[in-house]
């Protein structure tokens, strides 16, 4: 599964637009399942979308707005009850549209572009507006249509979520791309934090110097000492405070979240205020 993230107006949505033949790229190239995005009819009879909210009937009921979606594509309505079930609305299949919560419709939406039997599903914010449990119930099942060997290709600014199901990133910023590869190579490439904590307050100063006379970058947050470096050093780190009679009474890693990481990289801050960046361009 793959995330696409970046700020606001970064241009997620047209990306996704694009990909799906939707607007036309005023320049470069791409392809989508080997087949150029100039000749989008040459794939999208194997992807399936959900752009932003769907678009359903409200007076009908979910299996009946899923039949006129199978009559329109030429799709065999024996498909119907197989991705009701998929997305759990089979119980609910013969209730009207408008009865629907806000994760249902989401789930039927996604039910819908199912219907071809995609190889490819784009997803564009499918938990945006929902509460934390509707929230839930999309990211269980996107896990369990990857797990049906469907690529799956999603876009979202809920950062802790793309963080917990998508294995592969890529983050733009401007319409440019600034990273593309594994959750994991991302968040490593940002450096882990060791926190320590003296057991006396008025130790930290000293311990500070003694981290930075290694050449390591050190702060102090609170009453703990902020060190950049990982869990390899922390035996060094638990020496040197030993070696000059200052006992650690907590010592542990952080690891960058995927959120970090991206106000990094973007060149945003939490508040959305940009700021300075240095070696924002990664290979």
């Amino acid at each position: 599964m793959c995330g696409l993230i970046g700020p606001n107006g970064a241009g997620k949505t047209t990306t996704l637009r694009m990909l799906l033949g939707l607007v036309r790229p005023t320049s470069g190239s791409g392809t989508v399942l080997g087949h150029a995005l100039t000749a989008p009819a040459a794939y999208l009879s194997s992807v399936g979308a959900l752009i932003e909210s769907p678009s359903c009937y409200p007076t009908l009921s979910g299996r009946a707005n899923l039949q006129v979606l199978a009559r329109l594509g030429g799709i065999d309505d024996s498909k119907i009850s197989t991705v009701l079930e998929h997305v759990g609305l089979t119980e609910r299949a013969a209730d009207l549209y408008r009865t629907y919560s806000l994760g249902m419709k989401q789930r039927l939406g996604i039910a819908a572009a199912l219907l071809p039997g995609p190889m490819l599903l784009v997803l564009d914010e499918p938990g945006n507006g929902l509460d934390p449990a509707g929230i839930v119930e999309i990211r269980v099942l996107m896990r369990s249509l990857s797990d049906l060997g469907i690529t799956i290709l999603v876009s979202s600014h809920l950062l802790a979520e793309v963080e917990q199901v998508c294995d592969h990133i890529i983050m733009i910023s401007s319409g440019r791309l600034v990273f593309q590869g594994n959750v994991t190579d991302l968040l490593a490439s940002q450096g882990a934090e060791l926190f320590a904590r003296p057991e006396y307050a008025h130790d930290l100063g000293a311990l500070r110097a003694l981290v930075e006379s290694t050449g390591r970058v050190a702060r102090i947050a609170d009453d703990t000492l902020v060190v950049t470096a990982d869990l390899g050093w922390a035996g060094e780190l638990n020496r040197l405070a030993a070696a000059s009679s200052i006992t650690l009474v907590h010592l542990s890693e952080r690891r960058p979240t995927l959120e970090e990481a991206f106000f990094s990289l973007t060149g945003e801050k939490p508040n959305g205020e940009s700021i300075a960046v240095t070696n924002r361009a990664l290979s």
